[in-house]
């Protein structure tokens, strides 16, 4: 099975939290990243018909390159992402998965729509450190 992609909006503060602390407890290296304005998270979300201009959502591509490759988006993304890690995160994703997924997704929206005034904005992308580099596929 490929590694998951999180595909991330590479100029927010929360975004790039999210990042950071999948990074720290991910401790199989499991997840690859790319920022949501990368060629390769164009390429994947038009394969996918979803405009790849629009940042506001977290992406996971599971099965990236095969015949079942899948797209999970706000809520369900994060909770996929909160399974795959180890110790309590799991328990979270569970207890989180018990909302239906409307109400889930209708927290990740109105989070989304504010997250540049409350968590902040960077003109650039992150750069990652070079123990992590090899785990990001846009550069």
């Amino acid at each position: 099975m490929p590694h998951p992609i999180v595909f991330y909006d590479g100029l927010c503060g929360l975004c790039n939290g999210f990042v950071q602390f999948v990074l720290r407890r991910d401790r199989n290296a499991l997840f690859r990243f790319a920022a949501l304005q990368s060629s390769i998270a164009a390429g994947i979300l038009s394969r996918h018909s979803i405009n790849p201009g629009a940042l506001d959502t977290v992406y996971v591509v599971v099965n990236h390159d095969l015949p079942d490759e899948l797209i999970l988006s706000r809520s369900a993304a994060v909770l996929f992402v909160l399974n795959q890690l180890k110790g309590p995160w799991r328990q979270t994703a569970f207890w989180l998965g018990l909302v239906p997924r409307f109400a889930g997704d209708w927290a990740y929206n109105a989070i989304a729509q504010h997250r540049y005034r409350i968590f902040g904005r960077s003109e650039i992308c992150m750069v990652p450190s070079d123990q992590d580099h090899s785990r990001f596929l846009d550069g």
